[in-house]
C-alpha cells in the first residue's frame, strides 16, 4: 500500500510540474513565413508538449488554412532553463526539422535544424495570452 501512495504521488508531482511550465496552454503568434503567420497552442502529448496550429492568418487576414489542427511544434522535451528539444514541422515545405526552442520572457525563440543541428532557420514567436 504505502509502494501504491508513493507512486501516486510521484504521478501527481510529474502532473503538477508537466502543468507549470511556461509553454503549456499557452498561444503563440509565428513570423510570417511564405506570406502567412498562425497561432500555435502548446499543449501535451504522450508525455512532451506539442504545438498546434489554432488559427491562420495572410494578407487578408484569418483564413481556413487546411492547416488548422495540425501539430507544428512536435515532441518537445524540456531541458531545462527554459530550453526544449523535440522537432518541428514546416507547412511551406512539408519538411520536418530538429527543433530547439527557448523561452525568453514573452517570446520563444524557435530553430528548426538539418545536417545534425549546423545549419538552422530560425523565427521568434511572441506570447498571445
Amino acid at each position: 500500500m504505502k509502494k501504491i501512495l508513493i507512486l501516486a504521488a510521484g504521478a501527481v508531482m510529474a502532473a503538477s510540474a508537466a502543468l507549470a511550465d511556461p509553454l503549456l496552454g499557452t498561444a503563440w503568434k509565428t513570423e510570417v513565413d511564405d506570406g502567412s503567420y498562425a497561432h500555435i497552442r502548446m499543449a501535451p502529448c504522450d508525455g512532451k508538449i506539442c504545438g498546434v496550429i489554432e488559427r491562420t492568418f495572410n494578407a487578408q487576414g484569418e483564413y481556413k488554412s487546411p492547416n488548422l489542427g495540425k501539430v507544428l511544434v512536435i515532441n518537445m522535451v524540456p531541458q531545462g532553463d527554459g530550453r526544449y528539444e523535440g522537432k518541428v514541422w514546416r507547412p511551406s515545405n512539408d519538411k520536418v526539422y530538429l527543433g530547439r526552442m527557448a523561452v525568453v520572457g514573452d517570446t520563444i525563440e524557435l530553430k528548426g535544424c538539418v545536417v545534425g543541428g549546423l545549419i538552422c532557420s530560425s523565427q521568434t514567436w511572441t506570447k498571445l495570452d
